[in-house]
């Protein structure tokens, strides 16, 4: 059922999405559950100019500003596959189903204008009042802290026991400035934001020990206090990149871009591909997170190479860019430099402290692998 007002009359019986069953008032039922979605949902719509109708009608309506293009981007969250409840808070879901579509929006240098949660819970869940408010918790902080008004989506009671959530963003560019992964020449340097492998250290943390419960302090507890969770979970409350992205584009440093996602190994190469170029990467010049200060040397490299997950950004500058330090207050890394793509020459290639050169494989997350 959509988050609207126009969707609560009774759904025939022989719907093959719901059960033969009369309509329930039960508190922990689906219209009670948008009435409070669209309640907490209004914080969020506040001062947001884009957004010119939100939860309460058929469908969203959005202005988007003059001069610029619209971008857009999907992300599903599936239990078992990107969360567990028994490693994962509650909080924890919210926020990194609302991140991880955040930080598409900001590997294009854009705003986020609009956001769109659509969500099949199983009954039991629905039943848990505290499982969903802190769902809510986590995504509207997020939201809050990033402008991003929630402004529709859809709900449904799942088929199975799992939980399965699907955001939609639409943000803002330039018109016809988007940064985008095509236009990396030989000779661009490339460079990072943040640091890398905290994510899969923070998991690989999580998978020994996953009855560890992160304090509340440290999980954004205070609700639609507006600020982002915290930098030292960076699995658990991974941080988009929006501002960086967004100053990137604005000083028109980089020639390509992308978020790393699925690993820096997985990422550069799609990079690449659409750039039709090489890369070679120094490791010595891989900003380590601190997580991975409790891993053996190699588990450290392969988490930054291959860990995915950090939401960070990676793009391409050449020569002649005055590329700062930090930026939007993020550190910014130089990790090694575009080459030009030749039969004879790796994709990538990592550079080891020794000067010994090693072809580097797409090692980072694929579905269906």
């Amino acid at each position: 059922m959509p988050l609207t007002q126009s969707s609560t009359s009774a759904p025939s019986p022989s719907s093959p999405e719901i059960p033969d069953r009369p309509p329930s008032a039960s508190p922990h039922g689906e219209l009670a559950w948008i009435e409070r979605i669209r309640q907490r949902a209004a914080t969020t719509a506040r001062g947001a100019g884009a957004l010119r109708l939100g939860i309460g009608d058929d469908c969203a309506i959005l202005a988007p500003p003059r001069g610029h293009e619209i971008v857009l981007t999907t992300d599903l969250s599936l239990e078992g596959r990107h969360f567990r409840r028994d490693w994962h808070p509650a909080r924890s879901v919210g926020h990194r189903a609302l991140a991880r579509g955040l930080s598409d929006l900001a590997a294009m240098g854009a705003r986020p204008l609009a956001a769109f949660l659509s969500i099949a819970i199983p009954r039991a869940v629905a039943a848990e009042a505290k499982w969903i408010e802190g769902f809510l918790d986590g995504l509207l902080a997020l939201a809050a802290a990033t402008k991003t008004p929630l402004a529709g989506g859809d709900t449904a009671e799942a088929a199975c026991n799992d939980i399965t959530i699907d955001i939609v963003l639409l943000g803002a560019t330039p018109t016809g400035r988007a940064l985008r992964r095509t236009g990396a020449q030989p000779g661009d340097r490339i460079f990072v934001t943040g640091a890398l492998g905290g994510s899969a250290a923070e998991l690989a943390s999580l998978s020994a020990k996953p009855q560890v419960k992160v304090p509340r302090s440290s999980a954004a507890s205070s609700r639609m206090s507006g600020k982002a969770a915290p930098a030292d979970h960076p699995h658990l409350y991974p941080q988009p990149r929006l501002a960086a992205g967004q100053s990137i584009l604005r000083r028109r440093l980089a020639s390509a871009c992308i978020d790393l996602s699925d690993g820096l190994s997985t990422d550069l190469a799609h990079l690449c591909t659409a750039s039709n170029v090489a890369a070679e990467i120094e490791t010595a010049l891989l900003p380590l997170h601190p997580l991975t200060r409790t891993q053996s040397p190699e588990a450290a490299l392969h988490s930054a190479l291959h860990g995915g997950e950090d939401y960070e950004l990676l793009f391409t500058a050449p020569p002649s860019a005055s590329v700062p330090r930090n930026i939007a207050g993020v550190p910014l890394t130089r990790i090694g430099e575009i080459r030009r793509a030749g039969r004879n020459r790796a994709l990538m290639t990592v550079i080891s402290p020794d000067d010994t050169r090693t072809a580097l494989d797409p090692g980072g997350w694929e579905h269906l692998k």
